[in-house]
């Protein structure tokens, strides 16, 4: 049973010098994500929808781009946090959806790693978790390459010791 649900979004321009990661994945592409921390916007998306389902505010609330504890940090890691910080709320992820949209790179052939990695990272079966890619006909700066933005949705439950 779903107790809440919450919505993440986050968008990173792409840029030279950075590796790709999404989902906690490396994907082979000249360029990678520009941010604060490895930039992985599904992570990022992910660790926002928790954090509003269980009432917690946002990932730049709780993981500030301006500490410098963060600065180039794994995304993983922050994954973890969040699901500790939801843990102490009272709940668990049940479910995760999200749809990727980049024009470039191509995510078909990383989607199943992606899917896999995510359900791992967060204590759910493959089943449990959904990864979708999408472009954007062209439109805006993910239409022009220039940026990937990934919307996640996450269901919570209460944990039976809360």
């Amino acid at each position: 049973m779903i107790d809440r649900i919450g919505h993440g979004y986050d968008l990173h321009r792409l840029g030279p010098g950075r590796k790709m990661i999404l989902a906690g994945i490396e994907i082979p592409f000249p360029e990678g994500l520009v941010g604060h921390s490895d930039a992985d916007v599904v992570f990022h998306a992910v660790i926002d929808a928790m954090l509003g389902a269980a009432g917690l505010g946002d990932i730049g609330e709780q993981f500030p781009d301006n500490d410098p504890a963060f600065k180039d940090i794994d995304s993983s890691l922050l994954l973890e946090r969040a699901l500790k910080k939801v843990a102490d709320q009272g709940y668990a992820p049940v479910n995760v959806d999200l749809t990727l949209i980049a024009e470039r790179p191509k995510l078909s052939p990383y989607k199943s790693a992606m899917r896999a990695n995510l359900a791992k990272r967060v204590g759910l079966a493959v089943d449990a978790v959904s990864v979708k890619a999408k472009t954007n006909e062209g439109l805006g700066e993910t239409g022009r390459g220039e940026a990937i933005i990934c919307h996640a949705i996450v269901g919570l439950a209460k944990r039976n010791n809360k």
